[in-house]
Order: structure tokens, then C-alpha cells, then sequence
């Protein structure tokens, strides 16, 4: 199928070695993005990919168009504007000491574009998926407006829509915005969304109850499907941590009218990079449904998917369908040759 992800692209910086930042004078740099992170996987998945986005025109930008590139994904429809590149600084957890991440974004060629910016009839033609996160409406109110016109005119075309609410308390905090009130708008539009249990609680506030239930996931994901009649799923996975190097993943997703949908949860430890994790297991996810898995085969895909991130270094999770294949079928830690 072919995928559509509209977001901001970025680069992290992040200190090496699970030092603190800036510990050493030095930092490792790759590109990322909520967004960015969803088409990589995608494409190493086999299917097309396409970012829309708005870099600045300089070396910057140009690095993270070319990784794009680098690993087949589309970037025609990434602008180049006046601003600057958005960074973040990521402090890598180690043992009982958590990770730590800081943002740099504000003025951000992305974050300075109006309405109006994209042509979205051309860059949705031929599209089966328009995937955004809440992350771009968290950016600003223009960020807000732009997320809600690619919305809007995936619906218009009749592209189905996957949104990932992604609440980022700090980036909202920035700007006094509201979170409840624009992120219910942009669900509303989503056939697909990607939430848990506190951003459920976010869309729905005045479900109180269904917060404090013996399951709050069913009980508010029934309360969204109830009152988002365009969405037909919501999944989220689950994640338990022992301490930074010890985790346990897992999955939910609720169907309209089917009840909700859990998988065995899967144990990962000696994690290389945590970061993008919930990204690959929207993408797999995704491709569960692009392929016609049933509810319960596409929730093992994303969350093994998730698992396999945990290894690999960097925004991206670079697995393919062979691997993720493999992890399910239990065939071992050999060195294949």
C-alpha cells in the first residue's frame, strides 16, 4: 500500500555512551521524527512511503532528505522554507536513571508554515493511509491548523486516516494550548487511532468513571468509539519497566463492535535505543492491516516489531518483514549464515 506521513522532520542529538549530556564534548547526531519514523519502517516493510514535511534549505535539511532517500522513502512533497532545522537532545537512560529528553523546535521551519502550505489532492492521490501524530498540532497553533486541513482533506478523498495522539506535555505547555480540545477534533477525523489510557482520559474528560474501571482501556476506548463515529480501532501498546534495560511489551487494540483484542506480552532486556519504539509498532500495525492479519496477528506483528526497535540504534527501526517474521516464529538467536 501506499502511506503518507505528514510531520516534522528532525535531528537528534544525544550523548554517547549513556553519558549525560554534554558529559563529553560530544554528541551523535541522526535524523527522526514521530512521523518520519513511522515511513522507514513502512518502506522496510515493503510498501510505499511518502514524508511530507518542511526543512530548511541548507545542509541540515538536505542531510535528512538524503536519509530519507537513503532508506526508499519519498520526499518530494518536503519543502524547503525559511526557519531553522528542529532538534532535540536526548540523555540516554542507564540503569536506575531514566532517560531525558529535551526539545528544540520553536521556530522550526516546520512549526513557521501557514495554511494553505500543501497541496493535499496532489500529494493524496493514489494514497491508501495518511498517517499524522499529535505531535505536529502540539507544535503550535499553525501546526494545529495544518494538521487538521491534512485531515480534512484525507477524508475528502477518501483516504483512510491513522492518528497517533502522542500527547507531549512539555511541547503543549510551551504555547498554553489546548490539548483536550484539539486532539479530540483531530480524532474525530481518524478511522485509526493509536492512544492509551491517559490520552484516552485526555479526549474524554468528562469520563471519569471509565478512568478509575476495573480495565480503563475498554472502558475508555468504548467511550471514544462511542463518541468518535469515524474511528473503527484504537490500539495502543503497553510497556512494564523493570529498569531501563529490562521491559516488557505488550499490546491492546479495541474494534467497533468486536470488544478488545490482547497479546502476550514479550520480555526485551539488553535495549540498544528505546526512541521510536511506539513509532515501529504503529508501523506495524499498519502493515497488519495493509495485509489482511487478523486483530490478533496484526497486534503480535506491531508489538514484535516494538521488541525488535529496542536494537537497533537511532530514530529509525530499520527491521524487515523477514525479521519481525522470525521473532514471531521463535527461530532462535543463532547467526544466520
Amino acid at each position: 500500500m501506499r502511506f503518507v506521513c505528514f510531520g516534522e522532520l528532525l535531528l537528534r542529538l544525544a550523548a554517547p555512551r549513556r553519558e549525560l549530556l554534554l558529559q563529553s564534548p560530544s554528541l551523535e547526531v541522526c535524523g527522526g521524527g514521530a512521523e518520519a519514523n513511522v515511513a522507514v519502517s513502512l518502506a522496510c516493510f515493503g510498501h510505499e512511503a511518502a514524508v511530507v514535511s518542511a526543512v530548511p534549505d541548507n545542509a541540515l535539511g538536505e542531510a535528512c532528505r538524503a536519509e530519507l532517500r537513503r532508506r526508499r522513502v519519498e520526499t518530494r512533497h518536503v519543502l524547503t522554507s525559511p526557519g531553522r532545522m528542529g532538534l532535540y537532545f536526548l540523555t540516554p537512560g542507564a540503569s536506575l536513571r531514566a532517560g531525558e529528553i529535551v526539545y528544540d523546535r520553536a521556530d522550526s521551519s516546520f512549526a513557521r508554515l501557514g495554511a494553505g502550505a500543501f497541496e493535499w489532492p496532489t500529494i493524496l492521490a493514489g494514497a491508501d493511509w495518511l498517517h499524522v501524530s499529535g505531535v505536529t498540532p502540539a507544535l503550535g497553533a499553525r501546526s494545529a491548523e495544518l494538521a487538521r486541513e491534512a485531515l480534512e482533506a484525507a477524508r475528502r478523498a477518501g483516504v483512510r486516516v491513522s492518528f497517533d495522539c502522542n500527547f507531549r506535555p512539555t511541547l503543549w505547555q510551551a504555547w498554553d494550548g489546548d490539548a483536550a480540545g484539539i486532539l479530540a477534533r483531530l480524532a474525530a477525523l481518524a478511522d485509526l487511532l493509536f492512544a492509551d489510557e491517559r490520552t484516552l482520559a485526555l479526549l474524554s474528560p468528562s469520563e471519569r468513571q471509565a478512568a478509575s474501571a476495573t480495565d480503563p482501556f475498554a472502558a475508555l476506548s468504548a467511550a471514544a468509539l462511542a463518541r468518535f463515529s469515524s474511528v473503527s480501532k484504537i490500539a495502543t501498546s503497553t510497556r512494564l519497566e523493570k529498569d531501563v534495560d529490562h521491559h516488557v511489551l505488550g499490546a491492546r487494540c479495541a474494534e467497533r463492535g468486536g470488544g478488545v483484542v490482547t497479546v502476550e506480552p514479550r520480555a526485551v532486556s539488553s535495549i540498544v535505543d528505546r526512541i521510536g519504539s511506539g513509532d515501529a509498532f504503529a508501523a506495524g500495525f499498519l502493515h497488519g492491516l495493509a495485509t489482511g492479519r487478523a486483530a490478533s496477528d496484526t497486534l503480535a506483528f506491531a508489538v514484535a516489531a516494538a521488541c525488535l526497535k529496542h536494537s537497533i540504534a537511532g530514530d529509525f527501526n530499520l527491521a524487515t518483514v523477514g525479521d519481525v517474521e522470525a521473532l514471531l516464529a521463535g527461530r532462535g538467536f543463532a547467526v544466520r549464515r
